[in-house]
């Protein structure tokens, strides 16, 4: 189907619509025109007749024995001062005394509208076909002293001679409305090229499909973007945006400062300058903010558009393939040790040292049976199985003693809970407790995991220093590390982030011996 453009759409109906405003202004101007000149007219008519019929002479010679000879002179006298067609005078009888055709005086008038006037002495206007055609007449009696009707003038205006009077008043209004009409086109046509102009020459449709793209394109795209004007409203925000800002509608048209603290968009209002690669912490977030300038036909600053991606996730990304490499070296150095002790095996048995080299077998045996008795056989997912024997070689290589709770039990994770979020909840916090107790003289942590109920429970524990207790509030912040160092305070911002995407939550404690628990909750069943 062939789209009409903007230009003809706007042409057609401004067109239309003069015109049709043109008529209806036109019909009502003839309607209300035809009417007034019939009124005027017919008011000259009859105000001649009654002038006529109280004139002495006009009365008097009506007792003359020839009427005509008195009569026929005045009346053609005043029909061309007024302008009349005629103006008949006739007798009680309607016989005529005076007409503008000669050869009609001494017959009956016509028309059969004489009996108001001759009958009740009524001054009136009427319109009936006479002898000279169809006339607006003005109708007068004649009274004599007495008070008798003695005749009747009847002063007359054709009406063909009147409707030319219309149309010829009609014929004037009607140019100047084509010139209106004319000055309609020449109007439209030049709105719709500005229109034109400031659509940068598309069509409406166009613009139609390339707002549809926009806001498709905007959806589809992970970073944040938010746009303002020149003076620092929102124009343009999409779904990311509204997500890593944390703002449960969307605030267009509302001021930047209100949505994104610390903006530094009004700089680049003022400067025009692009600012690239700004980190700032947003929500609890840190992000990267790019800001560049939007500038006009004139090359004028007409705004700025930001867009923000956040670095928690990609920072989130590379903790998981950090701690995916780290187990990958811990089950590296698991297999370096237990190497070392099959040499260490080989050993005593080559040098028939038997007895130690079978309390050798039986100390690891024990080992490897009390925890494969838990992490084998009471835990069932694949994902906190390699978890678990990954720290444990490391806790080895550290010289840390690993304990399972042999209270655990654990069937397979829903599958909302994938493999990223899994590392990143345990990974973080064992890692956490780990470094607890890097400096203490007896080294311990456990582990234990249950999911009976209606919620997965994973509990840490270490005997390290503890929670300082003004430290707790501010423990999951991001960036915030008991360490002291800037490129730390990632791991536990992560874990607090990942429960709240599954819903779950985290609670932390100091043990009465010595040493943090950290206790995670998430549901089952996503709300």
């Amino acid at each position: 189907m062939q789209k009409i453009s903007l230009q003809t759409k706007i042409l057609v109906l401004i067109v239309g619509l003069i015109i049709l405003i043109t008529i209806s202004l036109t019909g009502l101007f003839a309607y209300y025109e035809s009417k007034d000149i019939e009124e005027n007219i017919g008011n000259r008519a009859l105000n001649a007749a009654i002038t006529l019929s109280v004139m002495p002479s006009v009365i008097e010679a009506f007792e003359l024995e020839n009427p005509t000879e008195v009569l026929q002179p005045i009346a053609q006298e005043i029909r061309e001062v007024i302008g009349a067609e005629f103006i008949v005078i006739g007798n009680k009888d309607s016989i005529r005394y005076a007409h503008p055709d000669v050869e009609k005086i001494g017959k009956k008038m016509v028309g059969g509208d004489n009996n108001r006037a001759l009958i009740h002495g009524e001054f009136y206007t009427s319109k009936a076909v006479g002898s000279l055609g169809p006339s607006l007449r003005g109708k007068a009696p004649v009274i004599n002293e007495n008070g008798e009707i003695i005749g009747i003038i009847s002063v007359g205006f054709m009406l063909d001679d009147i409707r030319s009077i219309i149309f010829d008043n009609i014929k004037k209004f009607s140019g100047s409305a084509i010139i209106i009409i004319v000055l309609g086109i020449l109007g439209s046509v030049m709105l719709a090229r500005n229109i034109r102009k400031d659509t940068f020459g598309l069509e409406p449709y166009q613009i139609a499909s390339l707002f549809q793209d926009r806001s498709a394109i905007l959806s589809s795209i992970k970073e944040g973007i938010i746009a303002v004007d020149s003076e620092g409203r929102i124009t343009v925000m999409n779904e990311s945006a509204q997500k890593i800002l944390g703002l449960p509608d969307n605030y267009t048209n509302k001021r930047i400062e209100e949505v994104f603290p610390n903006t530094k968009m009004y700089d680049v209002l003022r400067s025009g300058k692009t600012m690239k690669d700004d980190e700032m912490v947003l929500n609890n977030r840190l992000v990267i903010v790019n800001r560049t300038p939007i500038r006009n036909e004139k090359r004028q600053v007409a705004g700025v558009v930001a867009s923000f991606r956040d670095r928690t996730e990609i920072n989130e990304m590379l903790n998981t393939l950090s701690e995916v490499r780290k187990y990958s070296e811990d089950l590296r150095a698991q297999t370096h040790e237990y190497t070392n002790k099959l040499y260490v095996l080989s050993g005593l048995l080559q040098l028939g040292h038997y007895k130690e080299a079978i309390d050798l077998i039986q100390i690891e045996s024990k080992q490897a049976v009390d925890v494969n008795k838990v992490l084998m056989g009471q835990i069932k997912d694949r994902t906190i199985q390699a978890i678990l024997l990954g720290k444990i070689g490391k806790a080895s290589e550290k010289k840390v003693e690993f304990i399972i709770d042999e209270n655990s039990y654990l069937n397979e994770l829903p599958e909302r809970m994938d493999m990223a979020k899994v590392i990143s909840i345990i990974g973080n916090l064992l890692d956490n407790a780990l470094e607890a107790v890097e400096k203490e003289e007896k080294k311990q942590i456990v582990f234990f995991g249950t999911d009976l109920g209606e919620d997965i429970v994973f509990e840490i524990s270490d005997n390290g220093k503890g929670i300082l207790d003004t430290d707790v509030d501010k423990l999951f912040d991001l960036g915030f590390s008991t360490k002291n160092d800037d490129r730390r305070g990632f791991g536990l911002a992560i874990v607090k982030e990942t429960l709240e995407e599954l819903g779950g939550q985290i609670e932390v404690h100091n043990q009465p011996s010595g040493g943090a628990v950290f206790s995670v909750f998430i549901p089952k069943q996503a709300d």
